[in-house]
C-alpha cells in the first residue's frame, strides 16, 4: 500500500494517454464479454434443450406429407414412448400485412407436458380447445396487437380451402396461450380435428410428428430405427432430437467457435501491440525519474513491478468496465433472442485475459526500467 501513491501518480503522468490506454482495453473487452458471452450463452441453451424430443419430419423439405394413419406403425418403433402431431397453415387477418400462423394440435396433455418453458396451455384453455372444435387460443401478443378478446369470433383468410369453397375461415376465441419464443406473437393455436375435417384437400396427413424416446441417451438410436421403419414407405422420413435441431442450425450458421476465436485473437494482439507501444513511451519518458527513484534505493525488481502495477491496474480496470458493458447490453439483446446470457465464468476469464494483456505488454518496457543505468540514465543518454 505504500507505494499506492507512487503508481497512481504515475498512471496519471499523462493523463489523455492513460485514457486512450483505458478506452482501448474497454472497447475491447467489451467485444470479449459480447463475442464469449454469446457463445456461451448459445451453448448452454443447446445444452437445455431437450434431447428426447424428437421431430419425425419428411426426408425431403417439401416432400409428401406424413399420414395420421402412421401413428400406430410409430409408436410401435422400440424405444418410442409416446408420439404427437401437428399442422398449420399460414393465414393474414383483414389485410395481407396482419400475418397470423395458425398451428393445429391435437387438444391432448402432450403439448401443454412437452415443452412448458416455451409452450404453455393452462388445462382449462386446453379443455375448452377440446369442446369447441372451432376454437382457437390466442397469445397475448397477438390479442393486444388485433384488439381480440376471448368470446370473440374471427376470420382468417388462408390459401387452404374449406370442403365449400371458401378459404375464409371463422374461429372462436375460446382460450389464450403463452408461447415464451421471441417472433412468435402472431401465433394460434387451433384444434386439429376441425382443420382437417373442414379443408378440401390433404385430408389425414399432417405436417409432422413428434415422438419421445424412453431414454435421452439413446434418442440417435430410436432416430435412426424410425427413419428405417419409413424408408420404403410412400413418405419416408428424417428424425432429429430437439437438441440435434438446435445444433445443426448453430452449425449452419458457420463454425462460430472458430470465427470468435480468431476475432477475439486478433482483437487481442492488437491490443498488446498498441498497449506495448504507450508503454514503451512512457518508460522512455520517465527514464529520468526513474533513474532517481534506482538512486534512492530501489531495485531492479521493485522498478519492474512499479511499472507492472500501473499496467495491470490500468488493464484490469478497463477490462471491468468493459465486462460490465457487455453485462447490461446483454438483457437488451435477450429481448431478441430468447434465453440469451453472459455466464460469471466470462467475467473471470476476461479479467484472467486483462492481467495476461498487462503483463505481455509490459514485459519489455518493464525490463528496460529494471536494468536502467543510473550515470546513462540522468545524462540523458
Amino acid at each position: 500500500m505504500k507505494y499506492l501513491p507512487l503508481i497512481w501518480s504515475g498512471i496519471w503522468r499523462k493523463p489523455v494517454r492513460t485514457a486512450l490506454i483505458f478506452l482501448q482495453v474497454c472497447v475491447a473487452f467489451t467485444l470479449f464479454g459480447v463475442l464469449q458471452g454469446m457463445k456461451s450463452g448459445m451453448d448452454r441453451a443447446i445444452a437445455n434443450v431437450r434431447a428426447d424430443v424428437l421431430y419425425v419430419g419428411p426426408a425431403v423439405y417439401g416432400g409428401a406429407r406424413l399420414s395420421i394413419a402412421e401413428l400406430s406403425r410409430l409408436r410401435s418403433v422400440p424405444g418410442v414412448k409416446t408420439v404427437s402431431f401437428n399442422d398449420g397453415m399460414p393465414a393474414f387477418y383483414q389485410k395481407p400485412t396482419q400475418q397470423v400462423y395458425v398451428l393445429a394440435i391435437p387438444p391432448t396433455d402432450f403439448f401443454r407436458t412437452v415443452e412448458p418453458d416455451i409452450f404453455t396451455i393452462q388445462p382449462r384453455d386446453l379443455d375448452a380447445l377440446r369442446k369447441t372444435r372451432t376454437g382457437i387460443l390466442i397469445t397475448a401478443d397477438v390479442g393486444k396487437k388485433y384488439g381480440w378478446h376471448i368470446g370473440d369470433k374471427i376470420p382468417l383468410t388462408t390459401s387452404t380451402a374449406q370442403t365449400n369453397g371458401s378459404t375464409t375461415w371463422t374461429f372462436d376465441i375460446v382460450g389464450m396461450v403463452s408461447d415464451h419464443e421471441r417472433g412468435e406473437s402472431s401465433l394460434v393455436v387451433a384444434n386439429y380435428y376441425y382443420l382437417d375435417e373442414s379443408r378440401a384437400l390433404d385430408k389425414g396427413t399432417v405436417d409432422h410428428f413428434y415422438a419421445i424416446a424412453s431414454d435421452p441417451k439413446q434418442a440417435g438410436a430410436v432416430s435412426d430405427a424410425i427413419d428405417r421403419t419409413f424408408a420404403n414407405s410412400a413418405s419416408p422420413t428424417r428424425t432429429a432430437s430437439f437438441r440435434e435441431r438446435s445444433q445443426q442450425t448453430m452449425q449452419s450458421l458457420g463454425d462460430l467457435n472458430f470465427a470468435i476465436r480468431w476475432i477475439l485473437s486478433a482483437v487481442l494482439v492488437a491490443l498488446v501491440f498498441s498497449t506495448a507501444t504507450m508503454m514503451m513511451q512512457t518508460v522512455r519518458e520517465r527514464t529520468p525519474e526513474l533513474a532517481v527513484l534506482k538512486t534512492l534505493g530501489f531495485g531492479n525488481w521493485t522498478v519492474f513491478l512499479l511499472v507492472a502495477a500501473e499496467s495491470l491496474l490500468v488493464c484490469i480496470t478497463a477490462s471491468l468496465a468493459g465486462l460490465a458493458l457487455a453485462w447490461i447490453a446483454f438483457p437488451l439483446a435477450a429481448k431478441y433472442i430468447a434465453g440469451l446470457s453472459m455466464p460469471m465464468v466470462v467475467v473471470g476469464f476476461g479479467v484472467l485475459g486483462a492481467v495476461l494483456v498487462a503483463l505481455i505488454s509490459v514485459s519489455v518496457p518493464g525490463l528496460r526500467a529494471a536494468k536502467l543505468n543510473i550515470v546513462d540514465a540522468l545524462a540523458a543518454r
